[in-house]
């Protein structure tokens, strides 16, 4: 670890609905929301009223009345993300770029250049906000993690610098939420056992988190929580794997909502595996119940996939062995991933021996014209757009609560 702090974590506030109010000023001071249906996201205004991003419409109007909802304006999303980015690449070429409104950049090579970490975050702030008119919040520390962790500290519109020496005491009262890594059925599961801060779970037996949470995750927050962190910037980074996910509010746990939300997200990703050339052998599901706790099963196959229709039935039979162990009348989200990527893998081709499962063989004949048929529809996306053709109605309904724009900012390419 370095003796001083020089890794800063640069996020963007309230990022989409802060790009809303720059490009509309009578909406500056407002609750805002960008989306309709589902809220993408809510400016501070907003927040103050308990608005968050992922809650139904509905339950947004009813908490603040006077929301104004906008549709969202997605080119200067990336326009102005991409801006804010370039800033701190004036300052040091180790940037790590993990979303389209934050990245980490480590500064310890220049500071003979510009002047000390505090300096130069604070310099970067100034420039953010007179050249692209935005709040941006920036956390300085030793770690990726503590660094991540004071800049939502510093929200909104600060700066927070940890020094050496004084790490355990700045985590020591803080939510454990803030944790890289606790969501909110990891964050219920602590408070169960009395742990709700930082300290407290520095203070917990190791093995009382491994039994809690598992021996990987129980690990991972111990160390954390001393601020042990040995990760680097990683300034190229390649994807292992690309997914997407569906917040579905609560649907019943039945095959008219399964069948064709995964058909969708199984398009989302799968459509990103064949523009890369990179099929992959893993193919994991989640599945998110009622009262947010959530099953993760996945399958390793023989020949790495990146067929829509493949993927979608290797992902149902997953999802319908998750329900048959777990059977529930309510999920609240379904997800899909592929891992183990290959580069430009080779295709064996299969002998046309009658197999029950040839059509989910990428090298069989069934198989080959199912690649053929999505190579089909990217051709014709490419030309006339996303929206000229699809895998069916029922793959289209499913998506129209988030508009495509958006999840393609949020996924991360390969």
């Amino acid at each position: 670890m370095e003796t001083t702090a020089t890794i800063l974590h640069a996020d963007l506030d309230a990022f989409y609905a802060s790009v809303e109010q720059l490009l509309d000023p009578t909406l500056r001071g407002k609750p805002i929301a960008v989306g309709g249906g589902v809220v993408l996201a809510a400016s501070y205004e907003a927040r103050a009223f308990g608005v968050r991003g992922g809650m139904p419409g509905r339950k947004a109007r009813e908490l603040c009345p006077q929301l104004i909802f906008v549709s969202g304006n997605f080119s200067h999303y990336q326009r102005l993300g991409d801006a804010a980015i370039k800033v701190l690449d004036d300052f040091t070429p180790v940037v790590e770029r993990i979303s389209i409104d934050e990245a980490f950049a480590d500064v310890a090579g220049c500071t003979h250049l510009f002047g000390s970490p505090r300096e130069i975050a604070t310099v970067i702030r100034r420039r953010v906000r007179a050249e692209l008119g935005l709040p941006i919040s920036i956390g300085v520390a030793r770690t990726k993690h503590l660094a991540k962790i004071a800049s939502q500290v510093a929200k909104p519109d600060g700066l927070v610098v940890v020094d050496p020496g004084t790490e355990l005491a700045f985590l020591r009262d803080l939510p454990v939420a803030l944790m890289w890594g606790v969501g909110p059925v990891t964050r219920a599961r602590l408070a169960e056992i009395g742990v709700e801060t930082i300290g407290e779970l520095a203070r917990t037996h190791s093995g009382a988190l491994t039994r809690l949470l598992g021996p990987a995750a129980g690990e991972k927050l111990a160390a954390l929580s001393w601020n042990r962190d040995p990760r680097k910037l990683e300034t190229k980074r390649r994807a292992h794997s690309a997914g997407a996910q569906s917040a579905l509010g609560q649907k019943p746990a039945v095959a008219r909502v399964i069948v064709p939300t995964l058909l969708h997200l199984a398009d989302r990703v799968a459509s990103r595996l064949r523009a890369r050339n990179r099929p992959g052998r893993t193919v994991t599901v989640r599945v998110r119940f009622a009262d947010l706790s959530a099953v993760t099963r996945s399958i390793t196959l023989e020949q790495p996939i990146s067929a829509t229709a493949m993927l979608a039935e290797i992902a149902g039979d997953l999802v319908r062995g998750v329900l048959a162990d777990h059977p529930r009348e309510t999920i609240s989200l379904l997800a899909i991933s592929v891992s183990h990527l290959e580069e430009s893998a080779e295709l064996q081709l299969d002998l046309p021996l009658g197999l029950a499962d040839e059509k989910r063989r990428p090298g069989s004949q069934k198989g080959l014209a199912r690649f053929g048929a999505d190579r089909a529809i990217d051709k014709i996306r490419e030309r006339f757009g996303k929206q000229a053709v699809g895998y069916g109605t029922v793959a289209l309904e499913a998506a129209r609560s988030v508009p495509d724009e958006f999840r393609e900012l949020a996924e991360k390419e390969l």
